[in-house]
């Protein structure tokens, strides 16, 4: 496979040698801290965006998580520069003040979707960012790809949709038991494709059209899906480190995508958020579809009860007909109505 220039790929899968502490770094060092250049914001901020509660994460969890370190410096993009605090022993530092204000940028615009009812694809097929991913897209009620990225899942969806409906079939066919009532080799066939399709297409298997947005952790190994919301134009936020190409993404997030915690801080960041605001949504919508139904049960009864005093009407009117009718036959007169109770009695002589 093709090495990307300047970048073994020895050093991709290796973030204990690229992103670990360089030796006796001070801790004033660091943006964030006292001593920086900069002072460090305060932890664990709430905010409220749209009624919604939102625990915005600070500078110091986003220390913690170290978020700040780069890639060496010798592995660098320089459209990243804007978002380099500086370098500590040949290693690039985040401004952690510039990733902070562009995270509760991001954390506002994804809030804001999910209370609209929009889409959130969730992207991270590396190992450092599967679990997270899975754990805050499955929390939220978004598709999520942490495995493999098919070629057109966005820009081909109709074809992929035609496999995701494949595996609605087989899952389908093993619940009911179909499955053991094939032949061995038939059986093993199906099943082998039921595990495909589960790790490739699982996440994404409620995804009925092509998301409204999509969180990408690592724009490098997620290239092709990048390329593929970007011609459909649908917005990006990304988790962008040092040897990134920040150019065409929406919602940029400077920092490490090659830790563990820094990609569950920044996942669970964006994604906590999401399902608030989503599952205000569902209540929302739900609370619509019962003042939706009761309206309309109001509306059935009224029109039920409008009917029943035009029927009654009606039957009057007949059998007021009917009388008359029988009246005119027989040679009488019509009866004259009886006068109303209280009302004065008519003078037998003219006035």
């Amino acid at each position: 496979m093709h090495q990307t220039q300047g970048r073994p790929r020895t050093c991709v899968e290796s973030p204990q040698v690229v992103k670990s502490a360089p030796p006796g770094t001070p801790a004033a060092a660091l943006p964030g801290a006292p001593g920086a250049g900069f002072a460090g914001g305060p932890a664990g901020e709430e905010h409220t965006e749209g009624n919604i509660t939102v625990a915005q994460v600070g500078i110091r969890e986003l220390l913690e998580a170290g978020v700040h370190f780069g890639h060496q410096t010798r592995r660098w993009n320089p459209k990243m520069r804007r978002f380099i605090f500086g370098e500590r022993d040949g290693i690039y530092i985040v401004d952690l003040l510039k990733t902070e204000a562009l995270l509760h940028k991001a954390e506002e615009f994804a809030t804001d979707l999910a209370r609209r009812g929009g889409t959130i694809l969730f992207v991270g097929t590396k190992k450092q960012a599967r679990d997270a991913v899975k754990e805050v897209a499955e929390s939220a009620g978004m598709p999520y790809v942490n495995h493999r990225w098919l070629g057109g899942l966005l820009t081909n969806f109709n074809t992929i949709n035609r496999r995701i409906k494949r595996l609605h079939d087989l899952e389908r066919y093993a619940s009911d038991g179909q499955l053991e009532l094939l032949p061995t080799r038939e059986r093993i066939k199906a099943q082998a494709d039921l595990e495909k399709l589960q790790a490739n297409l699982g996440g994404v298997k409620d995804m009925q059209r092509v998301p409204d947005a999509m969180f990408v952790i690592d724009l490098k190994t997620e290239a092709i899906g990048v390329r593929e919301a970007q011609r459909l134009r649908v917005p990006i936020i990304g988790l962008v480190d040092t040897n990134c190409d920040p150019e065409g993404i929406d919602y940029v997030i400077p920092g490490n995508d090659d830790a563990i915690r820094s990609c569950t801080l920044i996942a669970h960041a964006i994604g906590d958020p999401v399902a608030e605001g989503h599952n205000r949504f569902r209540a929302e919508e739900e609370r619509a579809r019962r003042e939706r139904e009761e309206q309309e049960r109001r509306e059935a009864e009224e029109r039920a009860r409008r009917e029943e005093e035009e029927r009654l009407r009606r039957e009057a009117v007949e059998a007021e007909a009917a009388a008359a009718a029988a009246a005119a036959e027989s040679g009488e007169q019509p009866r004259p109505a009886e006068p109303a109770a209280g009302a004065p009695a008519a003078s037998e002589e003219g006035a």
